[in-house]
Parts: C-alpha cells; structure tokens; sequence
C-alpha cells in the first residue's frame, strides 16, 4: 500500500470516529454501508486497496443530521450538501469533509474540497420488489443523466458514451442546471417512507436495483470491528452483501484490486479554504 493511501485511510478512519461520536450522542441511526461494510466483513476494516469510506441513514436521521451540522462551518470536519447553499455542490446525497486537508478529483468541474465520507439517504420505494423497481426507474433515468453532466471524459471510456456526455452538456443550463437536477432526485427519493415501505434502499449509489432490498436486511443497527474501531453496520449483512456483489467473500482478480478514485490533488496537510 502507497503511503498516501494509507495516510487517507488513518484520516478517514479519524472521520469515522467523530461521525460514530456524533450519531450516538444525537441518537441519530446510521450503516456502514457499500465497499466499507464489505471491508468490515472480508476484511475486519478497509478493503487493503481501497480508500474511501461509505455510510447511509434512514431519511429522517439523514435530515436531522443536515439540521444539527448546518451551524458547523467553523469545525474541522463539515458536511455539505444540495442545501448548504454552495453552487459547486454536484452530488445528490452528503459529503463529510476534513477542511484541514485539500482534495481535487477528476471530474467535469474539478471541485476542490477535502477528503470525505459519503453519507447516503436511505428511502422506500415501494412494498412489492416489482412496484419498487418500476418507481425507481424515473430516478434512476434522472441519476444517468446526473452522471453525465458532471463526470470527466475519458479516452478509455467507449465512443458513444463519451458521445453522450457530450450531447447532454450541450443543454444549457438555464434549461438542466445541476443544482435543480439533484434537488428533482433528491424530491424523488423522499416519496416514500423508509419505515412505511417494505422495500427500502440508497437510491443514490452506485448499484442501480441491486440496491433495492427489504427493509428487514438493514434491520436494526448492528456494531462491527472496522479496523481499530467499533461501528455500526446492516443488521444482517449476508443478504445485503450478497445483493450488491454475489460471491462477496471471493476477491476479485489483481488487476481489479485498485481505488476507482481518480485525483488531481490530495494534500492532506494543507486545508482547501
């Protein structure tokens, strides 16, 4: 492992601690969720060639989190989102960001900020598997078009992908602004109650309908070793693994263990502001 990498991983996993504080002292439920739960499981912490960390939280926590951190600009570590006012804020879920480091990714708009925790929403979205994927779909076409609005072109992508990038930016803004686009998804996601829909899940990641599964799955709450810490992961983590991955406990071939980031810049000893 690079020393940058495991310099991240030491900083990521200070941000997980103070998040974990945080959560418990507002009595707010949240998952390790994504790649991160399945490092907790295969890996009693990060996947080795991995440096990012991934949480979700039922809406309502999701909200009352964006309420209690909205006066916290001033302390080291913030989170942003569509609502916090900042016109380069281009993801439809939220960003917990260490100001005191300095991140740039390869994106459309090569955003600078710091290091960060994605923090997804989890949301219902129906009470039958079918009905569930049939309201998703309307988000899923909005989270498509998102993507390519705001991702970087890529020699190595194929033609008509690259095309299609092309083609959806020549839309103005005044017509598609990104900052209306993921309000439109975020407005889209909330239809559904988490506790009143038998089928929940991150409407926002990165899976598509693999991520659509029945509330049970994420279940209460449940603590898992995360490298030198105890954090709160899916109730019965077999079934959601499985969901996202299949054959979970296999790894995958060496020329797929790498990070799917790709920065500009990381200094994690000089602050983005």
């Amino acid at each position: 492992m690079s020393d940058l990498k495991s310099n991240v991983q030491l900083k990521l996993l200070s941000m997980l601690e103070w998040y974990h504080n945080f959560c418990n002292n507002h009595n707010l439920r949240y998952y390790i969720v994504g790649g991160t739960m399945l490092g907790a499981i295969r890996h009693q912490g990060f996947i080795p060639w991995d440096d990012d960390i991934d949480v979700a939280m039922p809406r309502e926590d999701y909200e009352e989190l964006l309420k209690l951190t909205n006066n916290y600009n001033k302390e080291k570590y913030i989170v942003e989102s569509i609502y916090s006012g900042n016109e380069d804020f281009i993801y439809p879920y939220a960003k917990l960001y260490d100001t005191s480091t300095t991140l740039i990714e390869n994106t459309r708009y090569c955003i600078k900020r710091g290091i960060y925790i994605d923090i997804f929403p989890l949301d219902g979205i129906g009470n039958t598997m079918d009905q569930a994927k049939s309201n998703y779909l309307s988000i899923q076409r909005r989270i498509n078009f998102l993507s390519t609005r705001i991702c970087a072109l890529n020699k190595e992508r194929k033609f008509y992908k690259n095309a299609a990038i092309i083609i959806s930016r020549l839309i103005p803004k005044f017509i598609v602004s990104e900052t209306r686009l993921i309000k439109a998804i975020d407005s889209s996601c909330k239809k559904y109650k988490f506790e009143a829909s038998n089928i929940v899940g991150n409407l926002v990641g990165n899976w598509g309908e693999r991520e659509l599964m029945e509330r049970f799955v994420f279940g209460r709450p449940k603590l898992y070793k995360f490298e030198n810490l105890m954090v709160f992961g899916v109730e019965n983590y077999d079934a959601y693994l499985s969901s996202l991955y299949g054959y979970y406990m296999v790894l995958p071939p060496e020329n797929k263990r790498k990070s799917h980031h790709n920065y500009i810049k990381c200094d994690l000893y000089k602050s983005y502001k």
